[in-house]
Order: structure tokens, then sequence, then C-alpha cells
């Protein structure tokens, strides 16, 4: 297809979007073989990507679950790190072998810098697989370049990033997934729909627990010239300049405040995700925060490695964050309802819970998607809201980041949703936002 009616198709579906006419029309005009939604890949092009970020989540993840999807395309991939972005255009050129050999398909291309990749005019939408302090900047640069955009999470690193990439992506009309897997799992799904629907009476308490310590693969922390085809620089990006390590940089910079918030944000942007929806409270967030943690005090890696965090939500609903292993728990006036463990099974008491039937006039949560990566595609077709858009991400990390903010100042808070800003705390509110390095900005 030439790149006129390409352009003509895609202007026309996003129209449809923005119009009262086209939303409509939409359904009589376009059946669901024309949107590729029933199995089928659409009579017209498919959806092109481009990968930002091709460290071991983008190539182990991300990228094979695109690529078992028949109505998108991988076009290219970035990443500062030579070696591996080598490696992912491998990986998606061998997957799709029989096109190239045909000449449907014309490779894919490897870049180092996101901006060379979003000035591609034939890429729809890109997946962004960066390190945490790398994830709103190239996101909100690829909704000014009208790409749709599904980012890892932990969406941002401050609540400032994550106000401005939400206002962008609303500003800018773009489809927006933030990439948590949980509410494509059932035994979640089934939970936050249980409580929703009162299955344990009134909700009163959260319990939601989350990894400790820090999960530390092994490389050198001797300071070195960065290696030849890092570009280290780039990695660095808006983050304070600081010498070369291994140890600083692919997997371990989770663990070092400059670039993420610990497990607090690591695991915390899946577990209080589902707190907020089972709570309904998606678009807000709780009112106190109070905590404390161990930050170690010595060493490159220094955020939380204990912690135990209690807020409150305007509601009533107490939530508390603590350092365990993965597992959530909603306690209600009638019974509780959880599980212990990553994607463990359901458990309840009464155990007749377990067997409630939400009725066709009860609240049915978002229906589920077999995985994020279709959800997001699908959202791109249909131009409708993906089950975790970018307000819905940094509503829930937002939680997790004044949560690290109250357990580094040692005092209880109290917390505006509505205005995200502490209550009478000019300090706390300071640290709301980081400087960036030059030349780097929101």
């Amino acid at each position: 297809m030439n790149r006129t009616t390409r352009s003509t198709r895609r202007e026309f579906l996003r129209g449809c979007a923005t119009s009262a006419l086209g939303w409509a029309l939409a359904p009589s005009v376009l059946p669901p073989s024309a949107l590729g939604l029933d199995g089928r890949v659409a009579p017209s092009e498919k959806i092109t990507l481009g990968i930002i970020g091709a460290g071991d989540h983008g190539v182990h993840w991300n990228i094979p679950r695109f690529m078992t999807e028949p109505d998108n395309q991988i076009l290219a991939v970035c990443d500062v790190d030579t070696e591996r972005r080598l490696k992912a255009k491998a990986l998606i050129e061998e997957r799709y072998g029989e096109s190239l050999a045909k000449g449907t398909y014309k490779g894919c291309d490897a870049y180092n810098d996101f901006r060379d990749l979003l000035a591609r005019g034939d890429i729809d939408a890109v997946m962004i697989a960066t390190p945490d302090h790398w994830h709103v900047i190239p996101a909100i640069y690829a909704a000014k370049a009208g790409k749709d955009v599904m980012c890892e999470k932990p969406l941002s690193l401050t609540v400032r990033e994550g106000r401005v990439l939400s206002d962008t992506i609303r500003r800018y009309n773009r489809i927006f997934q933030t990439a948590s897997e949980n509410r494509s799992v059932p035994e979640y799904h089934r939970m936050c729909e249980l409580v929703r629907n009162g299955r344990i009476g009134k909700l009163l308490e959260i319990i939601v627990d989350l990894p400790s310590g820090h999960s530390i693969q092994p490389a050198s922390q001797e300071y070195t010239a960065p290696p030849k085809g890092f570009d280290y620089d780039l990695w660095l990006g808006q983050a304070p300049e600081a010498p070369y390590c291994p140890a600083r940089c692919h997997w371990n910079f989770r663990w070092i405040l400059d670039y993420s918030g610990g497990m607090l944000t690591d695991w915390g942007a899946h577990l209080i995700d589902l707190a907020q929806w089972a709570n309904n409270t998606e678009h807000t967030g709780p009112v106190t925060v109070e905590g404390h943690g161990e930050f170690p005090q010595e060493g490159l890696y220094n955020t939380a490695t204990k912690f135990e965090i209690h807020y409150q939500y305007a509601n009533g609903v107490k939530l508390t964050v603590r350092s365990r292993t993965p597992a959530i728990q909603f306690i209600g006036t009638e019974g509780w309802l959880g599980n212990d463990g990553w994607r463990a099974p359901l458990q309840a008491d009464p155990p007749s819970i377990l067997e409630e039937i939400i009725g066709p006039d009860e609240i049915h949560l978002y229906p589920r998607a077999s995985t994020e990566q279709r959800n997001f595609l699908d959202g791109v077709k249909t131009r409708q809201e993906c089950y975790a858009p970018a307000e819905t991400g940094h509503r829930t990390i937002s939680i997790a980041h004044i949560g690290n903010i109250a357990m580094m100042l040692g005092r209880p808070l109290r917390w505006n949703p509505d205005l995200e800003r502490f209550v009478d705390d000019p300090v706390a509110n300071w640290l709301l936002d980081r400087p960036m390095r030059e030349p780097w900005t929101l």
C-alpha cells in the first residue's frame, strides 16, 4: 500500500475517534474483520511498531509477545547499547524471515537515539522498555510525534513527571497503555471485581506485600570507561552525571534512587495498581501517608530494602504497603479476599466468596484481555482507552513515590490528591520533582 493511502486510512480512523459522528458511524461502517478484531489481519496494512529499549524485559517479554500478534509489525528498535539493539534486530528479523525473504518486509532498523526512531513517519506506535528514568521523556516525544505509546512500569520517576506525561497524552489524544500485566491475569481481575461488587461487604483495609531487599545481578562496581558501543551519556540522560561502572546500569539501576525507586516502585506498580482498581480510586489517591524504611547508607545501591507504609483514603479505606513477599489482601465487613504469592490461587473467608457470580447488572471491570500487548493493539485500532491508561499508571505509582518521600522524611504527611501536593509541607513538595541534567527538560 502506498504512503498516500496509508496516511488517509490512519487519518480517517483517528478522526473517527475524535468526532461524535465518527463514533456514531464506526460500528455500522467498520465490521470487526475490517479492524482485525476477529482474529484476522485487517485488509489494510498492519500497525507498525518501534521498540525503544532492548534490555532483558524488552527482548524476553515485550518483543516476543508483540510478534505473536498477526496484526502488527516491528519496523525499528532503539537502544543505547549496540550489542543489545543488534541482538533485538536479529531476533525480530529471524521471526519475520519468510516475509524478509519475499521482500514484503524490509527489515528492522536499529537506532542509538530514540529521537531518530520517532522521526519516522511510517511508525504508528512505540513500546518503551527503557530504565525507569527514561520512561517519561520518550513517551512525551512520541505523543508529540503522533505515535501511540505503550510504556513499561513504573510509569515515572517522580510525581511531576507522571502528571506532565498524563496531561500530554490527553492533550495530543494518543492511545496509551501502562505495561502492567496484572489486569489481564484472571486471578487479579476476578479478585478486584468481587471486591468492587461488595462480596466482602464494605471495604475497610487493603494489605499489599512486596518483595524486600535488592535483587542484584553480579557486576563490577569498579569505575572504568564505558564499553565501546555503549552510549553512557545518553543512558544517564537527565539523571545526575556519575562515573560509569557496570553495576550501575543494566538491571541493577532499579536499586539506585537516581534512576528508580527500588522494590516499592518496581513491584508496587503491579500490586498497588490492584489496590487502586478494587478501591475504585484510579483517578485519585490517599489523603495521608506515613511509614518507615531502611535505606542503605553506604555503597552504590540506596533504595529501601525494608519498608512499611500506611495510607488512608478519603473514603476511610486503609492501605498498608510492606516488604515481605508478593501478596495482596482485601478486608471488608463481611470477610476477606486475596492471594499469597505472585498470581497465586485466590483465598477467601468465608470460602463461599470464591463461588460468587457477578450478575449482568452489577459492576463489570474492563473486559480481561489476553495480554497487555493485545489490549494496546486493540486500543490503537478502535481508539478506545486501554485498561491502564496514563492517568491510571500515574496515580498508581504516585502512591509509591509519596511513600518513599514519607520514609525519607520520617514523619506523617497529608496529601491532597486533587492538587497532587502535600498539605503545608514545602520540603516534602520539593521532593515531588527532581532537577534534570541539561539539555533534557519536561
